[in-house]
């Protein structure tokens, strides 16, 4: 070979040698530490839905990239566990102790994962972040835990522990977030005077969430110091008791302070230097002496000291002197005299409830009305007049068991009545629409305002920010809000494909952390994650097709002749399926044109015979002036609710064509789902989604031996009203129900109310009227109820609301009665 020819070759030759090297290198760093990986294998046994990549027949976790491990390259161990709302079940093993570099642990929200918790976890002295949120883990918290000295994040709320706070907690220096809330831990709060650790030593912690648990007796005054850098104190609902202790208001910091809901007595400690507190609850206690002076506490956004038994007082000075006042609530607490103009003129005031106190003399608001004010709650005081301007919205103002309501001019008005408005419907925010989307909850545990609907837009656009690169522009926001917390489901949809994967879940979704920051004025937060179907399919393809290949081999010819036998029926068949009205207009009962539907699978009536055994009377679940309803099961599992019309009935045409428009149209978690119809030979059927607790009617009456305390009723009235609000506002075009009762209400397996029978709804356009008169069933004297209303798309959903009161919430007045 020439000279030149050899030298022109050797810089090839060198590249080579390099890529060599460097792919040896990456292989050789890719690598799973044997420890690590034999520790990851021995959890994967202990749990079932494990992402997809952990199944693989490998034993190289960091190699492979298995879904939510991240590894150091240098060492190859393990550094990252991160398997966020993978709906896993299991426990968690010893095994996981073997993971001595690992960093972060985060099983948040696989509400199937639970059992003891390890104390194993105490040997992972390099871990920063401990996540297991709404998860199911029970017994008492491992003392283990306190030998995590590099420990910033322990969440452990949202479980079922149980017994005392370990005092070894206290030895966690650097730790910043502590959150045990809802589990049912009991004892005392260890003290390191008393244990020789405690949380009194936490001096670098921001956050104590303790709350909704049993614990119980005092907080030592050397609990809190000046030297804290706290920012949240929950403690609300537990059995906490003794005085609140005044250390407390030497912490700088503090911006949030919740000790409602326990047994505190005594005093309430000055403290007037917590200059940056935003939220103070101390309500539903037993506290005494002069009311509190919160005088130049200026940050206050949101107070409640309601059912307390402070030393009667006149009005404090202070309502009107705290600018960024957005809620006061004082119910129960022995203020009298006259309210003064100023307090309803404050810039950010939205709500103030006043209730059941000594307020006397006019009420006089002014003419100065701050425009976000919409809740002025003075029931059952001793006001006797009210002085009404033109820019006072008398919706908000309630009034009723004051004298001024035994006037016969004002007794009936809005101003003395209970109105509907106390438990408000929240409507979607931007709701988004698609096959499969992503559904987590975000619980605010203490936000400065009342009225959330004013602040959504900004919430959503910070939210959708934070998750940008997983779905931009398809988030929604449904908000909603019960007596502790304001919750948000944040629902998202995935562009461009059928579903996210596990990766996005975890790396878009997972606000278990604080990554995320919400907008100044939500407070504190958690998240859990709905169970989300995973598409699984990809990773067994491989095996499937060779599996059904073989068996293709062996059986083809056969195959091939029972093809052609029954090819022919299945072309009919697909005909039926692709135009099941094709003979709509064929007979008298046809009314009009066919129907037009959006989604809706085509059962022929053979499947439907099938499912029910022939309709068999057996399987008769009800009967009306359409038809009778009877009990299928599909041959997938699946039960299914058949309303078969009678043979003949004009109205029984008519009902099928309205329902199967409308029903086709409307997808809601509360109202019940249309599977699809059956239009052959004669037959009109509508095949539902099947509801296994029957009506509320049969509920409110004991016939499903189901026992509907006031929570309950609520919710089943929220969860109807939220139905009826998406047809009115939502569906397309907008659906007026015209028949809302309570046999027309249905319970699922969760006790979620479902709105059903549309058949005599109302279709809606943007321009038309209408007068909307029925019967109140349930009543004693059957009394005429019709209200005048522009029935409009825009048209707010009160009248809805009075319905669903009315043919709900008031059936408890009867027992005897049977209502239809």
């Amino acid at each position: 070979m020439a000279k030149g020819e050899r030298e022109g070759r050797l810089p090839l030759l060198l590249l080579l040698l390099v890529l060599c090297l460097l792919a040896q290198s990456r292989i050789a760093a890719a690598a799973t530490h044997p420890q690590d990986a034999a520790a990851l294998k021995s959890l994967m046994r202990k749990w079932s839905n494990v992402p997809a990549s952990w199944r693989k027949k490998s034993n190289d976790p960091c190699g492979d990239r298995w879904d939510g491990i991240e590894c150091n390259g240098a060492n190859s161990r393990v550094t990252s566990l991160n398997l966020f709302g993978m709906n896993m079940k299991g426990t968690l093993s010893d095994d996981i102790g073997s993971l001595t570099e690992l960093r972060v642990l985060d099983l948040s929200s696989n509400k199937d994962l639970g059992g003891p918790l390890t104390p194993a976890i105490g040997k992972l002295v390099q871990l920063i972040n401990l996540a297991l949120i709404g998860c199911s883990f029970s017994g008492t918290v491992p003392s283990e835990l306190g030998n995590l000295a590099q420990l910033e994040f322990f969440g452990l709320n949202s479980n079922q522990f149980t017994g005392r706070i370990p005092p070894s907690l206290g030895k966690l220096s650097k730790v910043k977030w502590l959150d045990l809330a809802d589990n049912k831990l009991t004892g005392l709060l260890p003290n390191s005077r008393d244990n020789g650790a405690g949380l009194d030593q936490l001096l670098n912690a921001e956050h104590f969430h303790l709350n909704q648990n049993s614990l119980e007796g005092p907080i030592p005054e050397y609990m809190f110091n000046s030297s804290m850098n706290l920012k949240h104190i929950l403690l609300d609902r537990n059995n906490l008791s003794g005085t609140i202790p005044s250390s407390i208001g030497l912490i700088p910091t503090l911006e949030v302070l919740r000790l409602n809901n326990n047994n505190f007595t005594g005093r309430v400690p000055a403290m007037n230097n917590l200059t940056k507190l935003h939220v103070l609850m101390l309500s539903n206690n037993k506290l005494s002496g002069p009311m509190p002076n919160l005088t130049d506490m200026n940050g206050l956004g949101n107070v409640d000291l309601s059912n307390n038994s402070f030393t009667p007082s006149g009005v404090p000075s202070w309502f009107t002197e705290l600018p960024g006042l957005m809620t006061l609530t004082m119910q129960s607490v022995g203020i009298s005299g006259k309210l003064p103009q100023k307090l309803f003129g404050l810039r950010d005031l939205q709500h103030v409830i006043l209730n059941d106190n000594e307020l006397n003399d006019t009420l006089d608001m002014g003419n100065n009305i701050n425009d976000g004010l919409d809740l002025v709650d003075l029931r059952n005081n001793k006001i006797t007049s009210v002085t009404v301007y033109s820019s006072l919205d008398s919706k908000l103002l309630k009034l009723e068991g004051n004298p001024l309501c035994t006037d016969s001019l004002l007794s009936n008005t809005l101003l003395c009545t209970d109105q509907l408005a106390e438990f408000p419907i929240m409507l979607p925010f931007s709701d988004v629409q698609c096959p499969h989307p992503f559904v987590e909850t975000i619980f605010f545990r203490s936000p400065s305002f009342g009225d959330v609907r004013k602040f959504l837009p900004e919430l959503h656009d910070n939210l959708s920010r934070t998750v940008s690169s997983c779905t931009p522009n398809k988030l929604g926001l449904v908000p909603y809000v019960d007596d502790v917390y304001l919750k948000v489901d944040i629902k998202a949809c995935p562009v461009n494909q059928k579903r996210f994967n596990y990766s996005q879940v975890l790396n878009c979704f997972n606000l278990t952390l604080q990554t995320y920051k919400p907008p100044e004025n939500f407070g504190p937060y958690y998240v859990k994650s709905h169970p989300y179907p995973f598409h699984d399919k990809a990773s067994r393809a491989i095996l499937i097709g060779v599996v059904t290949g073989s068996v293709l081999l062996v059986v083809g010819l056969a195959l091939i002749g029972l093809y052609a036998v029954r090819q022919k029926k299945r072309a009919k068949m697909l005909v039926s399926q692709n135009n099941p009205f094709a003979s709509w207009g064929s007979t008298p009962e046809d009314i009009g044109e066919a129907p037009k539907l959006k989604s809706a699978r085509a059962f022929t009536l053979e499947e439907l015979k099938l499912s029910t055994n022939d309709f068999k009377q057996i399987n008769a679940i009800g009967e009306g002036g359409y038809g009778t309803v009877y009990r299928g099961k599909l041959l997938d599992g699946q039960l299914i609710a058949i309303k078969r019309s009678k043979q003949g009935s004009m109205q029984g045409g008519l009902e099928f064509k309205t329902e199967i428009e409308l029903l086709s149209r409307v997808h809601h978690n509360n109202l019940v789902g249309l599977v699809g119809f059956c239009f052959e030979k004669g037959e009109k059927m509508l095949v539902y989604e099947f509801i296994s607790n029957g009506t509320l009617s049969e509920a409110l009456y004991g016939m499903k031996g189901v026992q509907l305390d006031w929570s309950m009723r609520l919710q089943i009235a929220l969860d109807s009203a939220r139905g009826l609000a998406y047809l009115h506002d939502h569906a397309n075009p907008p659906i007026i129900h015209r028949d809302i009762k309570s046999t027309n209400i249905l319970l699922d397996s969760k006790m979620t109310a479902k709105v059903a029978d549309f058949g005599l709804s109302l279709l809606v356009s943007d321009s038309e009227e209408g007068e909307l008169c029925t019967n109140v069933k349930g009543t004693l004297v059957g009394l005429p109820f019709c209200i005048k209303l522009n029935v409009s798309r825009y048209q707010p959903c009160h009248i809805m609301q009075i319905m669903l009161t009315i043919s709900v919430l008031s059936l408890n007045t009867c027992r005897q009665c049977r209502v239809t």
